[in-house]
């Protein structure tokens, strides 16, 4: 295989940030620091459930994990001092937003042109006009919920009403976002995911990033989501990585939530899964499978909606360890000429006061293509890269690192 087409994998870790962004004072986050205070954590013995002393993750480590986030925030990284044999960066985020669609879209290359619409922290937290639309297209008397909230704790909270009434729950977040949670069995998951695409219209004309369906099963005190989340997300403002690489002939193939996040566009093969572990095995699967020259986009969600939001630094630290041995094992599987790169969209810090994201400088980690310092770079920058490498041509705002 070594005479094939080079292939692509572009890796997003859901919210693991690196600190350091110059303007996180703006969105109240100075000082948030994802990896750096989860580290630090781990060597203050801070982060014993389910593992022990310092933070872990020997791959990414030396690709210049502990290096990037250095570089990006100043931080002392605890456990994290490996001498770099990688390509390793931090990468600077300009769109108005530390959201899944803005770093997603300006890491595939098309930084967001507009200013979201956010809800605001208030009860109600939407207005009569949206909450009367909700109603009639969901066909019940009223909705619950209309607030900011968790996902997982206004089921807890909300679920036996929701089974009672048969309203469907309806929350949102400091994302421009509007969620729908609902039982699958009592009120119908297609039922749900009618509701949620015929709302989705009506939001991305406010300006809202997305409506996100929420389906969850069990019974009051053992509530819990189900793997069919679905996301109708606005579309990207201009051809995205996806896009380019596509009209290039390659193979795209979506792994996670790209698909949703993107608008199915651009993507030629959806790989999805009810958790990260599921995700990875698809992974590794395409390490072996994959075609010569496509191109893999992958997001592990878990980081983000299992241990970020809930604030769980020792969960959040287990599961970057879980996460570094299988990226070890997906390295190894490559062929000669691939490129893998591993990057985030945004910051969550678990130690950071709120459940929100945390707007954050992100870690660039490229296997595949030698070693050296990246540098700090741009979000746009990681798209345009993984697309040189792949010899496609890409306009914007982005310069190729490789």
């Amino acid at each position: 295989m070594s005479g094939a087409a080079p292939r692509a994998f572009l890796i997003v870790l859901d919210s693991v940030g690196c600190g350091g962004a110059p303007d996180a004072a703006d969105f109240g986050d100075d000082g948030a620091n994802t990896l750096g205070h989860i580290a630090e954590a781990c060597a203050e013995g801070r982060a014993e459930e389910g593992r022990s002393g310092p933070l872990r993750m020997p791959v990414l480590d030396g690709l210049g994990l502990g290096a990037a986030i250095r570089l990006a925030s100043g931080h002392p990284v605890p456990g994290l001092t490996a001498t770099p044999h990688g390509l390793w960066g931090a990468a600077t985020e300009t769109s108005r937003g530390k959201d899944t669609p803005s770093g997603h879209w300006e890491l595939a290359g098309v930084p967001v042109p507009w200013d979201w619409h956010y809800f605001p922290d208030a009860r109600p937290a939407f207005p009569e006009s949206l909450t009367a639309e909700i109603r009639t297209r969901a066909g019940t008397e009223g909705i619950l919920g209309n607030c900011h909230a968790s996902g997982t704790a206004i089921i807890d909270e909300l679920g036996a009403e929701h089974l009672r009434s048969g309203w469907p729950i309806c929350y949102t977040s400091a994302d421009s976002v509007l969620q729908i949670a609902a039982h699958e069995d009592a009120f119908g998951l297609d039922r749900l995911l009618a509701l949620c695409e015929s709302l989705a219209p009506t939001l991305h004309a406010m300006r809202v990033g997305r409506v996100i369906a929420r389906p969850f099963l069990g019974a009051p005190g053992g509530f819990r989501r189900t793997g069919n989340r679905r996301d109708f997300a606005i579309a990207p403002p201009a051809p995205t990585l996806l896009d380019h690489v596509q009209a290039a002939g390659h193979v795209t193939h979506a792994v996670g939530k790209i698909g949703d996040i993107f608008s199915h566009r651009g993507i030629d093969r959806l790989h999805k899964g009810p958790d990260d572990a599921a995700l990875m095995a698809h992974l590794h699967r395409l390490a072996a499978e994959a075609e010569p020259g496509s191109l893999t986009f992958a997001n592990l969600v878990e980081f983000d909606s299992l241990w970020g939001h809930r604030r769980d630094v020792a969960g959040y630290a287990r599961a970057l360890e879980w996460f570094d041995g299988e990226a070890g094992r997906f390295l190894g599987g490559l062929r000669p000429g691939d490129l893998a790169v591993f990057t985030a969209d945004h910051g969550n810090d678990p130690s950071f006061r709120g459940t929100e994201h945390t707007r954050e400088r992100v870690p660039v980690l490229a296997a595949g293509r030698g070693l050296g310092q990246i540098g700090l770079c741009a979000f746009a920058d990681v798209g345009v890269s993984v697309a040189a490498h792949l010899g496609v041509a890409m306009p914007g705002p982005g310069r190729s690192f490789l």
